[in-house]
């Protein structure tokens, strides 16, 4: 199994930033929320005391699971690439056929996907169809309904 993660400079900056609020802020509030439920005597019917146990859990779970993406971590670069084909990292701007609107998506890897913000995975299946088209092709988006999309643009950023 491929562990790969794939994430943007940027991806990578906001997790180590994310670990280290973990690591330095969250970690040593949680310690201290169980040293004060500890306090309050028998632990065998103390909810605040297991609310800390898992919050804890939780908490080390998730710097574990960072830890694991930034060691598998690929960095989207684009430095080296064809910049006329669409590749990961690209912000692609298409035209729905169907309705007749233009939308632009930047296309990142799983973890950073915000379709909120016009992020969306490479394996979406809107990245899925692009991948490797140019511009003023014509793209057939594998959904249920599928439908089909022109490439207007293709720019990357350094």
């Amino acid at each position: 199994m491929d562990n790969t993660v794939l994430l943007t400079k940027e991806g990578i900056e906001k997790l180590k930033e994310e670990k280290e609020h973990l690591v330095n802020v969250e970690r040593p509030q949680v310690i201290e929320e169980i040293q004060l439920a500890r306090s309050q005597g028998d632990l065998s019917e103390n909810a605040d005391y297991d609310a800390a146990r898992d919050k804890q859990a939780h908490l080390e779970a998730r710097i574990k699971e960072i830890d694991s993406m930034l060691l598998n971590a690929k960095i989207i670069d684009d430095s080296d690439r064809d910049v006329t084909v669409i590749k990961a990292g690209a912000t692609v701007t298409v035209l729905d056929l169907e309705d007749n609107t233009e939308d632009t998506y930047t296309i990142v890897g799983t973890f950073e996907t915000d379709p909120l913000n016009g992020k969306i995975s490479n394996e979406s299946p809107l990245a899925k169809a692009m991948m490797d088209h140019k511009v003023n092709e014509i793209v057939t988006v594998g959904v249920a309904q599928p439908y089909d999309v022109k490439i207007l643009n293709i720019k990357y950023h350094s």
